[in-house]
């Protein structure tokens, strides 16, 4: 039988919606010099306009800003004020602002940014950290989406729902509303700033959007792999995820408890200079373990007694067969069984057509491969073909309810699907 008709796709999809929008900040370019060669920069310029004008204007323009604005976003004042004070730094040296200057200033500083205009895609799923009102025998869950907008810039966000006892996948409404958080410290390290981030603990999971915030995430956060990790005392959730800067990626760590505070930190080591790492959810032998692919084609195994130091690895899989002839690479953290630990991989065909499949790895020594699919568990579907992206079927994670595997996808770089599929049918149909 193919594997293929063991995959129960649903009828739940998650598709981009260019209304969501977030506030960020806004820098005007600098003219070349000899177009403006006065050593003021644009931004005095803007300062200075908005001073020019009457207490009456000033006003008169930022009701006409808040009536426009105010109902796409929580807390608009205080935005605009945070703003201008970050502007400070930037600006010549002026006369003190009125409330209305300071604000008016800040708006004009800022910017409406469709996070997920072009594409919501690459997801994974872990079990929500609260289960309260959880559906009998199902489990609620948490989602991360890979968001992108104007420029290709990637950022991540997140939705919540439910798993029903046979498998199928109900997602939580989303906000209308979407938010950044605030940085709320950079701890320098060698390898560049760890950043803690904090959301407001009254909004919605669905509105939270974390954007770039270092040098190294400029150009985006992509492909974050979720895992609930056990450390033996309580659960940690931590994700694997690309930076990228327009010019090089590597591979940084998130870490959270709640899905409110996080902290980012960059991963160092030869194994960390390329993306698609996974954590394993448990330490194995004392050391955390990772699935990585340095070398852009295979499959690596990687151990380390510090959670941010990646260096070597042991090359466990390699392109076997035809659907992954060009490349190999994880598609999120492996998943414990009592058989062993599950591992989703896509492959890389013909026509660049990316297809996912599963290997089995030996539970205490997962370097030993027990069995692998010799042909994709999922592929896309003739209606899945088509999206910015054609030919790609793609998961940053799975996760088990019960003996099902409850999986995940983007299509075509664009949106979301959801399958499922009988963990004891697939563990048969895999090849020794």
């Amino acid at each position: 039988m193919s594997l293929t008709k063991l995959l129960q796709r649903q009828g739940t999809h998650l598709r981009p919606n260019p209304a969501r929008v977030v506030v960020r900040q806004f820098r005007p370019a600098t003219e070349p010099r000899d177009l403006n060669p006065t050593d003021k920069s644009r931004a005095n310029h803007i300062v200075e306009r908005v001073l020019a004008l009457d207490s009456q204007a000033t006003a008169a323009q930022l009701e006409e800003v808040l009536e426009n604005f105010q109902g796409r976003h929580r807390n608009l004042l205080e935005m605009f004020d945070a703003r201008a004070n970050d502007m400070e730094e930037a600006i010549a040296a002026h006369v003190k602002f009125t409330t209305e200057q300071r604000r008016l200033i800040g708006a004009y500083f800022l910017h409406e940014y469709s996070f997920e205009a072009a594409a919501l895609f690459n997801p994974s799923i872990v079990a929500h950290f609260d289960q309260t009102g959880a559906p009998a025998h199902g489990r609620r869950i948490i989602l991360s989406v890979r968001a992108v907008g104007e420029g290709h810039v990637s950022s991540l966000t997140f939705r919540s729902g439910s798993i029903a006892d046979d498998g199928a996948v109900t997602l939580d409404p989303t906000a209308r509303l979407a938010s950044i958080p605030k940085v709320i410290r950079r701890t320098p390290g060698a390898g560049g700033d760890a950043v803690d981030l904090a959301f407001s603990t009254g909004e919605d999971i669905s509105e939270r959007v974390i954007f770039p915030v270092t040098e190294s995430q400029s150009n985006g956060i992509e492909d974050a792999r979720f895992v609930a990790f056990d450390t033996g005392t309580e659960t940690v959730f931590y994700a694997t995820y690309t930076a990228y800067n327009g010019r090089a990626i590597r591979s940084e760590l998130l870490e959270t408890r709640d899905f409110i505070s996080f902290r980012m930190s960059p991963l160092q080591g030869s194994a960390a200079r390329n993306k698609g790492m996974a954590l394993f959810p448990r330490r194995i032998g004392g050391q955390y373990a990772m699935i990585g692919r340095q070398d852009n084609e295979n499959l690596y195994l990687i151990y380390s007694d510090d959670l941010l130091t990646w260096d070597g690895g042991t090359a466990i899989l390699k392109p076997e067969f035809p659907w992954e002839f060009v490349q190999m690479g994880n598609c999120g953290s492996p998943i414990e069984l009592d058989e062993g630990w599950l591992l989703l991989t896509h492959g890389v065909g013909p026509v660049r057509k990316y297809s996912i499949g599963a290997v089995l790895l030996d539970k205490a020594n997962p370097s030993r491969v027990l069995a692998r699919t010799r042909e994709p568990l999922v592929r896309p579907d003739p209606s899945e073909r088509e999206g910015y992206v054609p030919n790609v079927v793609y998961t940053c994670g799975a996760m088990r309810h019960g003996d099902r595997l409850i999986l995940p996808y983007a299509i075509s770089d664009t949106f979301c699907n959801f399958a499922s599929v009988g963990i004891p049918a697939l563990l048969d149909a895999m090849a020794g």
